[in-house]
Parts: C-alpha cells; sequence; structure tokens
C-alpha cells in the first residue's frame, strides 16, 4: 500500500487514515465496518483534520455517517482532540487513558506554539514545527464516556473487535483495537513505523510485551499511530530498537553519563536512518528513571530544549 494521505481501504471492511510523514502530531485512525455498524479508532490532533477524515470515511462508507463506538487508543492529543465530532457514538477508553486525558489540554499546546519565543530561537523553531500547523483553539476536549480496565470485546456487526490494554507503555492508559476475522491491529502509538517512538511514560518492559503479544497474533495488517500501513515486520524491528535502547541506556549510566549525555552520544545502530530521532531525549530520560538514576526528574521544557537541540545537531 502507498503512504498517501487518506483513507485506505484495507480490503477486509477496515479502513486506515493516513497522515504521511507521520512525524509529530500526524497521526493515524482506522474505521471497522460490518453492514450498518461502525467502530472509530481515533480522532486527530485539531477539528479540521477530523472533519476531513470523517467526510472522507462518510463518502466512502455510507454507513460511517453515523459512527456507533469511538475508541482512543491513549491520550495524547494527536488521538483524540476531534471527539467532539463524532456525536452520539459511545467513546471507549482504558480507564487510565481517560484520567490522563485531561493533563495537556488543548490550549496548553495552544500557548506553547504562541509562545514559543520564550523558549529560545532553537527550540521556539522545533515547537513551531512540530504543533504549529494544528489548530488548537476552539476544541472541546471530549473524555471517554465509557472505560475498561484488561481487555474488552465490542460487537460491529458480526466481527468481534478485541480492545487490549498494554500500557503503560507509551503513555500510562495504551490499547490496541484487534479485528481477529480480518487479521488487523490498530495500535495506536504502541507502533510507529519507520519512526523513533517516544516513551512518556513507560516502563519499556510493558512496551516490549505488548510487542510480543501482537507478534502472537495472527496479523495481516498492522495500522501503526504513524507511519505507513505494514506488517509485523514493523513490530519486530520496533521491539528491536526497544531491547537495543534499554542496552545503551545501562551501558551510558554504567559509564555515569548523564542523561542529556546519553542522549548526544547513544549508538543509534540499525535505527539511524530512523525520522525524529530527536526523541532519544526523551527516551534516555525515560530509562534512566527506570534504571534508577538520582537525577531530578526532566521537565518538559528542558526535554523539548534538548530535542531542539538534537535536531539542529543532526541535520
Amino acid at each position: 500500500m502507498t503512504y498517501q494521505r487518506g483513507l485506505h481501504d484495507l480490503g477486509t471492511g477496515c479502513f486506515a487514515w493516513l497522515q504521511p510523514g507521520g512525524s509529530w502530531g500526524w497521526s493515524n485512525a482506522g474505521l471497522v465496518v460490518d453492514g450498518e455498524a461502525t467502530l472509530l479508532v481515533d480522532t486527530l490532533f485539531d477539528l479540521p483534520l477530523t472533519a476531513e477524515m470523517l467526510a472522507a470515511m462518510r463518502a466512502a462508507v455510507p454507513s460511517a455517517a453515523r459512527i456507533d463506538t469511538l475508541v482512543n487508543t491513549h491520550a495524547n492529543g494527536d488521538h483524540c482532540f476531534g471527539n467532539e465530532l463524532v456525536g452520539g457514538a459511545v467513546i471507549v477508553a482504558s480507564e487510565a487513558c481517560a484520567k490522563e486525558m485531561g493533563e495537556v489540554p488543548p490550549d496548553v499546546l495552544a500557548q506553547l506554539v504562541a509562545n514559543a519565543d520564550a523558549l529560545g530561537p532553537v527550540a521556539a523553531a522545533f515547537v513551531r514545527r512540530a504543533f504549529g500547523p494544528f489548530q488548537f483553539k476552539g476544541i472541546t476536549l471530549t473524555p471517554p464516556t465509557e472505560t475498561f480496565t484488561g481487555e474488552s470485546v465490542r460487537q460491529v456487526g458480526a466481527k468481534e473487535v478485541h480492545l487490549i490494554e498494554v500500557g503503560p507503555a507509551h503513555t500510562r492508559g495504551d490499547v490496541i483495537v484487534y479485528v481477529p476475522s480480518d487479521r488487523t491491529v490498530f495500535t495506536g502509538d504502541i507502533v510507529f513505523a519507520n519512526a523513533h517512538p517516544v516513551i512518556w511514560a513507560g516502563p519499556v518492559a510493558n512496551w516490549v510485551r505488548a510487542c510480543d503479544l501482537i507478534l502472537s497474533m495472527e496479523i495481516e495488517t498492522v495500522v501503526p499511530g504513524h507511519g505507513p500501513v505494514c506488517g509485523l515486520e514493523a513490530v519486530t524491528a520496533l521491539r528491536a530498537y526497544l531491547v537495543h535502547l534499554v542496552a545503551e541506556a545501562e551501558r551510558c549510566l554504567a559509564a555515569g553519563l548523564s542523561r542529556e549525555e546519553a542522549a548526544r552520544t547513544v549508538a543509534l545502530d540499525d535505527f539511524a536512518a530512523w525520522g525524529d530521532a530527536e526523541r532519544i531525549a526523551v527516551n534516555m530520560a525515560a530509562l534512566y528513571r527506570e534504571l534508577g538514576d538520582p537525577s531530578p526528574p526532566a521537565n518538559p521544557i528542558e526535554l523539548f530544549t534538548l530535542m531542539a537541540q538534537l535536531e539542529r545537531d543532526r541535520r
């Protein structure tokens, strides 16, 4: 399947909405259809993007004029800020996702972009590239109406759709959406295809277990949270990345390097060509925290500043 913007028919009653190139904020979503029944996997980062996606789905699938169920795979805004446009749907998420969803509301990101100059020129340019294309003003944060822990099985027509909580990992409440009859999984940000993931929560061991779970399923099609539609090879590669990163963090910490020094010197090896390599700053901070580094936790401004510097230095 070509990695082009828009709605892609996966050929089984599942659809993927893709937003190349998949970097900050440019997330994917999905639709599961059987007869008149519909389930939407995630909304997008702002209302215009979500409205465009819903219009394309309704044009391609008449039953999508009414979305029965919306699943938010996690609390990051690029997967839930468009919720208010799916009126009448039952909105489902993990209990942990629902608790986390209001922590970074749209207004905070709007203010971050508006006041970016206070971060200095390098970080300001990075923030504007990452978040400037999106319209955060006027969004009404719309939380889940139903929550679950563990696993929830939903019926979409004759199809069973398994909502499986695998977090905390990327965030505190990650969920994957598995459609066994279609051999398809919508992973949310448990899978970034061809790009560095970002470890906001951890532990990384949970993320590795989530990869193992996906790899154990009878899957032909993986719709990642960011990046092109792929197969299980992308999950295998992501798992290898996480294992490699843990080993690198252990090596750097044992050598007495700070988390910033580790982010600047970590060996990326087979993953050097992946996009968004600046996220290594967040990932090393998360791993150092897991490994017991006594330094005070990194704050978001510190992390975004370091990511901006790393992005500049690697151009």
